[in-house]
């Protein structure tokens, strides 16, 4: 992989927001959902998407400041490995060895490098089997939307090549939660390399994340308060119907058990949490009539617990 500053056309000094700036400029332009005919601009996308990780990951990117590892996170290679120069058989001036004269035959040779010759020799005889390298992994944010996130729908991903996969999100998952897929990076010599998914977690517009628990601030009419009532809530797995206790105040919170996140551990899900949220109507004649007579509601302080 070629250096990820370079890839995302930033400086090495360049700070967290500079190259988060850059990478969505790049990845909004280069999206496989925007190029579906051009996989060149796919591949740029895993390029800059793989860049992105590593300069992102502050322990990543001063690895790679070091020379520690390559723009792909793997170990550099130590001197004189992988590599051209002197002896490496290969660009102007380099020693090319005579494998049988003139337009010999090289299938053996190469053979031997990579699966130990014929002979069980060859390369391995001196350093061990060496595998043919993996293609590059691949890597992807996946925006999966806050209901899935808590019925753990399966997800849809695009890759490189324009086909689609489908994904299971695992017990627990929450933004920055990380994903492998084994063989679905970009091919090599040594089959396919794999993809990385990072999720991030969509809000919604009026379920909040508490742990393993969703809460919810539910309206509810006056009359339901002071009379009780039987209304109808909505869950992340549906509307169901819950009892609103008479007498009841704003603040009040009730649990509807099992409409939560799928716990990590331990199996089952966490609860969702209902806070009753009183609702009064536009100004109404028989209403402030009502509270202009209702000694009741003159006595007492309601603000009492709070010291004033």
């Amino acid at each position: 992989m070629a250096d990820p500053y370079a890839i995302l056309g930033v400086a090495r000094g360049a700070g967290e927001d500079e190259i988060k700036k850059a990478y969505r400029k790049l990845a909004k332009e280069l999206h496989p959902d925007r190029n579906r005919d051009n996989p060149k601009a796919a591949e740029r996308f895993s390029q800059v998407t793989n860049a992105y990780d590593l300069l992102s990951d502050k322990d990543k990117r001063a690895r790679f400041d070091r020379g520690e590892i390559d723009g792909d996170g793997n170990p550099a290679a130590p001197f004189g490995f992988g590599r051209g120069g002197p002896g490496s058989g290969g660009g102007a001036g380099g020693f090319r060895p005579d494998f049988g004269g003139e337009g010999g035959d090289f299938s053996d040779i190469f053979e031997g490098l990579f699966s130990g010759g014929r002979g069980g020799g060859g390369f391995a005889s001196g350093f061990g089997r060496r595998a043919a390298p993996k293609g590059a992994n691949v890597a992807y944010r996946v925006a999966v939307p806050f209901i899935d996130a808590v019925t753990l729908a399966p997800q849809r991903l695009t890759l490189p090549d324009g086909s689609t996969i489908e994904v299971k999100l695992p017990a627990g998952v929450e933004s920055g939660t990380q994903m492998r897929l084994a063989g679905k990076g970009q091919p090599g010599p040594g089959g396919n390399g794999d993809a990385m998914v990072t999720i991030e977690v969509q809000p919604h517009a009026f379920f909040t994340r508490d742990g393993d628990d969703v809460r919810l601030d539910l309206p509810v009419s006056l009359a339901e308060a002071v009379l009780g009532a039987e209304v109808r809530v909505p869950t992340p797995d549906g509307a169901v119907m819950l009892k609103v206790p008479k007498g009841s105040t704003s603040g009040k919170t009730l649990r509807v058990r099992g409409r939560g996140f799928h716990k990590k551990a331990g199996g089952g899900r966490g609860d969702l949490y209902v806070t009753l949220m009183v609702d009064l109507p536009a100004p109404d004649d028989a209403l402030i009539e009502f509270a202009e007579r209702w000694d009741a509601g003159r006595k007492g302080n309601p603000r009492g617990r709070l010291g004033v």
